[in-house]
């Protein structure tokens, strides 16, 4: 098997852009963010069931007009709270290590990097990467990608700005080979 490597960093840190750069025909990636988005569609019924409560408290509807999720009314809800992020977390990840092993399996003659920001909180995963790509970029310069990205209000994005304050320290202690990708 080939080297699989976690890419990774802050959000609006350049994640996706240096994974390009790298990418070639020994190389591929997975991106967990995507794998997470269909992930959610996938136990759809699962969350909505399990935020009624929360949802229904927040004046807050999951479902979009065309019966999908409506992931920035998930991502409003589950982000209010670590308890509420830790219940979508024990719904989605399961499903995200089962895809990204077979992933990784599929592609097994080539070096596969996983890119996501929280790989720490799956160690499934994160014992499989030999090394860390974390990138990082300035504040300001990735507020203002996020707002532009994400059309979010500035207060939402300082939000998982602050749920990801750690996000460096927590890599760091994993163990492996952290490299730095100033973006």
């Amino acid at each position: 098997m080939a080297e699989v490597i976690c890419l990774t960093g802050q959000m609006a840190a350049g994640k996706n852009y240096i994974c390009s750069l790298l990418e070639n025909e020994d190389c591929v990636s997975i991106d967990l963010d995507k794998t997470v988005h269909d992930t959610v569609e996938l136990k759809k019924e699962e969350i909505v069931k399990a935020f009624a409560d929360e949802a229904e408290n927040k004046g807050i509807s999951l479902l979009a007009s065309d019966g999908t999720i409506d992931r920035k009314a998930l991502a409003c809800l589950v982000f209010s709270s670590p308890e509420l992020l830790k219940k979508q977390e024990d719904i989605v990840y399961p499903e995200v290590i089962k895809q990204t092993r077979q992933f990784i399996k599929e592609n097994k003659a080539k070096t596969v990097l996983i890119n996501a920001a929280v790989l720490y909180k799956t160690p499934e995963l994160m014992e499989l990467c030999s090394k860390i790509y974390f990138v990082k970029a300035g504040f300001f310069k990735r507020l203002f990608r996020a707002h532009r990205r994400d059309k979010a209000p500035f207060l939402r994005i300082l939000k998982r700005f602050k749920a990801q304050k750690d996000l460096e320290a927590q890599y760091r202690a994993a163990g492996k080979p952290v490299v730095v990708i100033q973006n």
